[in-house]
């Protein structure tokens, strides 16, 4: 396997030390020449690895003065452009379950699935990233997909894994998923999204809700999540067809 350009290992580097918390407080970030000192690097290197930092709104420069961490740096931040980047949400964070998969007669999500009957079954989870919650997921299943995991661990009452609900569940389809289709809109948090990532209720929130298909163009799973919007960045790249 290819390692990643040299700018993108200093991006990523630098990424997870703001949003370790190493440059709050005003503190600046190392200098074009320091870090070239420390590591090694071209100095074109090195811009390209700050005008990606600048891009995601995890840094901002001051002429004369230097490059210093945003107010929205502790975000997390998730570019998202595949099925497998949906997958990869375990790679960096924790999925914390607060209510383990049911069976419940839920009309709307039923609908959305396009089931014959009202029944789903639902699993809803907060994820949390270096321990901060961020989002909090209702995922709905049709009975049928929902009995071949129903007895998994993690996603019992009160488990707490690096998984992912798709990851879990595609192993058992008769048909890989291929397609997610998703909406965003600006939404509010009830009591139960408002306990879950620590703001209060009413709170505007990103809504983005998703629903899985197969290869066959059949719905799988669909998932409402509520993200907090002081903790969580969402990017999606565009490429124009050839």
């Amino acid at each position: 396997m290819r390692s990643p350009p040299a700018y993108q290992t200093l991006r990523q580097q630098l990424q997870d030390e703001i949003v370790a918390g190493r440059y709050r407080d005003g503190l600046r970030l190392p200098t074009e020449s320091e870090l070239m000192a420390s590591h090694g690097l071209s100095r074109q290197t090195i811009r390209r690895a700050f005008q990606d930092l600048v891009a995601d709104g995890l840094v901002y420069r001051v002429p004369g003065r230097g490059t210093y961490a945003s107010e929205s740096g502790r975000r997390y931040l998730r570019q998202l452009g595949s099925i497998e980047d949906l997958m990869s949400l375990s790679d960096d964070t924790t999925m914390e379950v607060l209510s383990g998969l049911r069976r419940r007669v839920d009309v709307e999500a039923a609908s959305r699935l396009r089931l014959v009957d009202d029944v789903v079954y639902t699993v809803v989870f907060r994820r949390c990233h270096d321990g901060i919650p961020f989002v909090h997921t209702r995922v709905h299943l049709p009975e049928p997909i929902a009995r071949r995991v129903l007895d998994a661990p993690e996603i019992a009452d009160g488990a707490a894994s690096t998984t992912t609900v798709i990851g879990l569940t595609e192993p058992h389809l008769a048909a890989p998923i291929v397609e997610a289709a998703q909406s965003i809109t600006v939404g509010e948090a009830d009591r139960e999204v408002a306990d879950a990532v620590g703001c209060a209720p009413g709170h505007a929130m990103l809504r983005v809700d998703r629903l899985y298909a197969d290869a066959a163009g059949t719905p799988v799973e669909l998932a409402v999540s509520h993200f907090l919007p002081e903790q969580y960045t969402y990017r999606v790249t565009l490429r124009r067809s050839s």
